[in-house]
């Protein structure tokens, strides 16, 4: 069962859509969208799926969603308001950071100040679509822990073979467009085997 809490932040009241495992082996925390909330197929899916693999799954609403305001605020916001909703996120497993689209974006902004085992991007909006010369490109780079992005075959924000090779970074194609609606559960797998590498790769560390 989904338990959802606000969290006040500097930026407005946050929402913390969270669905916490039994026995947490690690925990990811996802962020939205800029066209849409926590209630997308694909955050969805992983919130329903992952906790019986052993991985607590956060969802952010960012207080302008909460706000019912229709445009997002500038990135610096976004990840101002992100990074105080986690201000007090517990320590006892590993953390991965995540979301789709923007929220990727705002994922691997802030993966290194926050302390991220790893980053799950789900359609990771590249570059606008039909402005493959606008890209997006260094803020995936700024990630150096594991990272896995997730993007569908069709997306005009770009497609699986546009995503930038990286030391650690893996690039999974999966049925689709930006959206990710065509396959939920393939997005799910995906994200379920990377989520327990990572945390696995953690326990053998100690």
């Amino acid at each position: 069962m989904t338990i959802v809490r606000e969290v006040a932040t500097s930026r407005g009241v946050a929402r913390l859509h969270v669905d916490d495992a039994t026995s947490p082996r690690a925990r990811l925390v996802l962020g939205h969208g800029a066209g849409g909330g926590v209630e997308s197929p694909d955050l969805a899916r992983l919130a329903h799926v992952l906790p019986s693999a052993g991985v607590d799954v956060w969802r952010v609403e960012q207080p302008w969603r909460v706000a019912g305001r229709r445009v997002a605020p500038a990135p610096s916001a976004l990840d101002d308001a992100f990074g105080q909703v986690l201000r007090d996120v517990p320590t006892d497993v590993p953390l991965v950071l995540g979301g789709r689209s923007a929220g990727a974006r705002v994922a691997c902004r802030t993966a290194g100040a926050l302390g991220a085992s790893a980053v799950v991007a789900l359609a990771f909006p590249l570059h606008p679509p039909g402005r493959p010369g606008v890209s997006r490109a260094g803020e995936l780079d700024l990630v150096t822990a594991p990272m896995l992005v997730v993007q569908g075959e069709r997306d005009p924000f770009g497609r699986p073979e546009e995503i930038p090779a990286g030391p650690a970074r893996r690039v999974a194609a999966v049925p689709g467009d930006h959206a990710l609606r065509a396959d939920p559960d393939a997005v799910a797998a995906l994200v379920v085997g990377f989520v327990l590498q990572v945390a696995t790769a953690a326990a053998e560390r100690g």
